[in-house]
């Protein structure tokens, strides 16, 4: 092993270690200054003002990784058929099957499905031994599911997978173009340095997206246009750039071929088809095209709401051909820029991470790439044909045709298409192993042999962000239980198949140190990808690593760097390729049983399937359930109103989940959010909806377009609940569950049914059994119950209104609260909340079935800033009370957005409403 590669900075508390590592989010790649508490349980984390991807900036969930610590719900030991196993079963139990399924039926038999949120080391070493050893192609990653249109449009345009601009021209351009990117929320330290350089320079922003976001705040021009249009809209900009002279002829003529054919298929459209198949008004469409026209410095972002698509790749390519055509790219402040969606996304694709590439960048297709990754690692060959890509992955084990899958630390029951119909897959799969480092979750439950992994904090590695920017991850916990590095679960099962002495790494330090040789192995600048300057690095200099930006050859500093300025890209002639994108519509269009457009995404303070972020209460505080953004026309259709309970159907499946009406989509359109698991909700995994359609380059799934249906759901009761004990949402016919403050969780409740007992209801939920008691005033009747004398649970019945109301005492804390009524309940719950865990006195606790402060007495509301917990009756009193008509003024008085800024949109609403019913 390495031994501690903490690197260490000087604290002001002299008693504090302090650990420079990298945040394990988005592809931003914060820096962050981390000091654990001494059990190790909890950490104060700051961000690193030295680190130049955010220079100490950090938004809501970087901000609160420190409370995301707790082992509670950690996977610490293996297991082997449900039950404790030693490390040398499992690993036997999963090396056994893969040996037997490739010795049966061939190395093609077995598959890895591995994630964004390992690192680099532990990449490169998986794709070694499937494709370098094995002797299959079969390993994939779930980055496919956020940027592999990316990668092909790269590809297909630069001859490699090249993202050529950096951070800083963000800062620099006069223009920035977002495009199905909403950078409030998804890259909130990039949309805070965006937003500074706006107001510094006056640079202007456009956010093209059918949903008006968060990032719209910032806009000067907001282009909602019909999902999935964005080729139509970008071929448009082409011709109108050609028309309006804006072209680069000298760029176009030395270093690019296929102009002409893709100008001749961008000419068919024309400003009113654009506006025809985009919905959107010409005068916008048309001051768009002439801001792009008149403004070299632009830089055009893009992320899912582009990848995600049955057309993904042609729309990269539609992007990337319009700066091609001006020769804005490489160059600052100019340039296409995808930003990645995980925190590695870019290692695992310089890796190899992907079914369809090798290691460092070089291409499965490529003959002399494979002989020589052969070559380097010592083997007689490499697959010549590209592996399985997600989709088709779990096509093949639902057909039998995988024998032996291998999952790493990703979830794909609930983040993969045709969600349950992967499931089925897994589970009648022959055998599956799952590296994770929760003990729960909606894959593990269906493994054979579960690995439990080291999770941020105890891992150490390097990861690479959006910028090319490699960072290092560090570890500043011990492992807890018998958790492990993923990387070494990989070379122990290399081992026992025979191939241990190309899998004898000492450390991590070793395995970058072979790939960083592998990056400059041959290369003389004929890749794009070269850390070989790395190469040998001491385990001692690896602990030290600076964040660095490649390319970085032998022999040279690091330096910032930027592509294609000047042309020599990695295509055999050194010229870039105009791509014809010719306008294909989503997979699926919408009919009469389903009329109505799923569009699915993050949300500002959860990440992926919540395994990390729902540890912490106050990331659960913004949304803390399942919902679906509706339009008001397509609400009032459906007789559905703010709070109802609505069931969205595809041919696939259904979920449930709760009803926001808003016109910030656009009408026919629903979104709902990513995130909700079958630990977290009842029916609320969203992927269950989506049809596996997919881009036909990149086999990206379409994500942001599937038809499904809308209706509301009328069941007989509502509930919510405070409670220490964690309830199974499947008990329910509607529940979603949070961590509260105090320790407890908050609960959404519904059913279809009333209980035999409201009391024994209560008390199953709350804790004790029931025991008669005394009366409360005001209802038909309110008791005491008793659990071993030391659970006093409070209770308010009306029958007549179908109310019931409970607060649950121990030792002279409440330990639960449960609100019921025949419609959603009207309760202050942020106020109910902080009344968990509080000791409250015997004349003030029937005051707690109110289910709302008394006079006097504070109530912060909903809560909008999740950075600094403020709520929505604390800034409503800024506007009204103290004045504050401005974002800016708010945050004077509050606090909210001045750290990551990503609640600002809803602070600007607030003051908008304000303003309105003023006039009014």
């Amino acid at each position: 092993m390495d031994g501690n590669p903490e690197l260490h900075v000087a604290s002001a508390d002299a008693s504090e270690t302090v650990t420079k590592t990298t945040c394990p989010y988005c592809g931003v790649g914060c820096g962050v200054l981390v000091a654990p508490s001494p059990d190790g349980l909890t950490a104060r984390v700051e961000g690193d003002p030295d680190h130049p991807a955010n220079f100490g900036r950090l938004c809501s969930k970087g901000a609160a990784l420190g409370e995301t610590l707790s082992l509670d719900d950690r996977l610490l030991t293996p297991q082997v058929d449900g039950q404790p196993a030693t490390w040398k079963n499992a690993l036997d139990r999963v090396a056994d099957a893969f040996s037997r399924a490739i010795s049966a039926h061939g190395p093609d038999s077995v598959a890895m499905y591995v994630s964004g949120q390992i690192l680099t080391e532990d990449y490169y070493v998986a794709n070694k031994l499937m494709k370098g050893f094995v002797g299959t192609a079969n390993i994939d990653t779930n980055s496919r599911l956020c940027m592999a249109s990316s990668v092909a449009g790269h590809k297909r345009a630069f001859g490699s997978d090249t993202v050529p601009g950096t951070y800083a021209d963000l800062e620099c351009a006069d223009l920035v173009v977002l495009v199905g990117s909403n950078l409030a929320w998804c890259h909130p330290v990039l949309f805070q340095r965006l937003r500074q350089a706006r107001e510094q320079r006056g640079t202007k922003v456009v956010v093209i997206d059918p949903r008006e976001t968060a990032t719209c705040e910032i806009a000067d021009l907001h282009l909602a246009l019909n999902p999935g249009t964005d080729v139509a809209l970008f071929n448009g900009l082409l011709a109108h750039l050609a028309d309006a002279d804006c072209t680069d002829a000298n760029y176009i003529d030395r270093h690019t071929n296929g102009f002409d054919a893709a100008l001749s298929v961008a000419r068919s459209f024309s400003l009113s088809r654009v506006a025809d198949v985009t919905g959107l008004r010409g005068a916008d469409i048309a001051a768009f095209y002439e801001l792009v026209a008149r403004t070299p410095r632009t830089v055009t972002v893009y992320s899912q709401g582009v990848n995600q698509s049955s057309a993904g790749t042609d729309k990269v390519n539609a992007i990337i051909n319009c700066h091609l055509a001006t020769g804005r790219i490489g160059k600052v402040g100019a340039g296409p820029f995808s930003v990645t969606g995980q925190p590695n996304a870019m290692g695992g694709r310089e890796t190899g991470g992907l079914a369809n590439m090798l290691a460092a960048h070089m291409e499965l297709a490529n003959a002399g790439h494979r002989d020589l990754v052969a070559r380097f690692w010592g083997v007689d060959r490499v697959p010549d044909q590209p592996g399985l890509k997600a989709i088709d992955m779990f096509e093949a084990v639902a057909s039998g045709e995988i024998k032996a899958l291998w999952i790493m630390a990703t979830n794909p029951v609930d983040s993969l298409p045709d969600a349950d119909r992967v499931r089925a897959a897994i589970a009648q799969c022959p055998f599956v192993a799952v590296s994770d480092v929760t003990a729960k979750t909606d894959t593990t439950e269906l493994a054979h042999v579960l690995l439990p992994a080291l999770a941020w904090g105890e891992k150490d590695g390097t990861v690479t962000n959006s910028e090319r920017r490699i960072s290092r991850q560090r570890a500043f916990l011990h492992p807890p239980g018998e958790a492990r590095a993923d990387w070494w679960q990989i070379c122990e099962v290399a081992r026992r198949l025979g191939y241990g002495d190309a899998f004898s790494y000492a450390g991590p330090s070793h395995i970058f140190s072979e790939y960083a040789a592998l990056t400059g192995f041959e290369n003389a600048g004929t890749r794009d990808l070269d850390v070989s300057a790395l190469a040998g690095i001491a385990p001692r200099d690896y602990a030290v690593l600076a964040p660095f930006q490649w390319p970085r050859p032998r022999d040279e500093a690091p330096r910032e760097t930027r592509f294609f300025a000047n042309g020599n890209f990695y295509t055999p002639d050194g010229r870039a390729t105009f791509i014809e994108t010719r306008f294909r519509p989503p997979a699926s269009t919408p009919d009469e049983a389903y009329p109505l457009q799923l569009n699915t995404g993050r949300i500002r303070d959860q990440w992926h399937t919540m395994t990390r972020t729902a540890k912490t209460p106050r990331l659960a505080a913004h949304y803390s359930e399942p919902f679906a953004e509706i339009h008001p026309d397509d609400a009032r259709a459906a007789g559905i109103a703010t709070a109802d309970l609505v069931e969205l159907a595809s041919p696939l499946g259904r979920v449930v989940v709760r009803a926001v009406i808003t016109d910030r989509g656009k009408r026919g359109s629903v979104f709902v959010p990513m995130h909700w698991t079958g630990q977290f909700a009842s029916d609320g995994r969203v992927c269950v909806l989506v049809e596996a359609n997919t881009d036909p380059v990149s086999g990206q799934p379409e994500l942001k377009y599937s038809p499904v249906s809308l209706r509301r759901v009328s069941p007989a009761w509502f509930g919510f609940a405070v409670t220490s004990r964690r309830p199974d949402p499947a008990q329910y016919a509607y529940a979603a569950i949070a961590p509260a403050s105090g320790g407890g969780w908050r609960v959404e409740l519904a059913d279809s049914a009333q209980p035999e007992s409201w009391d024994q209801l209560a008390l199953d939920l709350l804790g004790g059994p029931a025991s008669p008691g005394a009366n409360a005033p005001g209802g038909d009747g309110a008791g005491n119950a008793e659990a071993n004398g030391h659970v006093e649970v409070l209770s308010y019945h009306d029958a007549a209104s179908n109310q019931h109301r409970f607060a649950a005492f121990a030792d002279g804390a409440c330990c639960g609260l449960l609100f019921v009524g025949p419609q959603p309940v009207a309760v202050s719950r942020t106020w109910a909340i902080s009344q968990f865990a509080s000791q409250i006195a015997d004349g003030d606790r029937l005051r707690l079935l109110a289910g709302r402060p008394g006079a006097g007495v504070p109530d912060r509301g909903a809560i909008i800033c999740a950075c600094f917990e403020v709520g929505q009756n604390e800034i409503t009193d800024a506007i009204t009370r103290q004045g504050a008509v401005t974002v800016d003024a708010v945050g004077a008085c509050t606090q909210a957005g001045t750290n990551c800024g990503s609640c600002r949109a809803e602070l600007g609403r607030l003051i908008h409403e304000f303003a309105l019913a003023k006039t009014g």
